[in-house]
């Protein structure tokens, strides 16, 4: 037993709580407002790195993403299903996959960054734009340290 003091056994006062049930409720809109569009929020996330770059491998957008090839290959193999996404052997490297959007991945990727910015705006109102953005500096810091 923790002989430390405790001032609350509330959870809602601790960090990694209110983190990670923030990231869930974040996601769980999210995922809502890109259903129409046939994807959700890990979808969006490897769609804005490919809206943002020359045709990339695979390789890099899960680097880019922080996350495992095995699961951005699968990942890339719904979009590529869809129709979103278009794989093809690198000329200059026949080991790597060149990943791009298709037409219809850029019209998807329009109308997802407009349905996201939407539901961030509404999670966000709540505590207005200098709090939100100073909570943005201060996630960006504590990552970057």
């Amino acid at each position: 037993m923790s002989t430390e003091a405790s001032t609350s056994a509330d959870p809602h006062d601790v960090l990694g709580y209110l983190l990670k049930h923030a990231t869930l409720k974040f996601t769980a809109l999210t995922d809502a407002a890109l259903e129409p569009l046939g994807i959700d929020s890990k979808d969006f996330g490897a769609l804005r790195v490919l809206a943002h770059r020359e045709p990339t491998s695979q390789l890099q957008v899960a680097q880019t993403l922080g996350i495992d090839r095995t699961t951005m290959v699968t990942l890339l193999d719904v979009l590529e299903r869809k129709g979103i996404v278009t794989r093809r052997p690198d000329p200059a490297d026949r080991r790597r996959n060149v990943v791009e959007l298709t037409d219809q991945g850029v019209r998807t990727y329009d109308a997802a960054r407009t349905a996201y910015e939407e539901t961030e705006g509404a999670f966000l109102a709540a505590v207005g734009p200098g709090a939100a953005e100073q909570l943005r500096r201060t996630l960006r810091t504590l990552l970057e340290s």
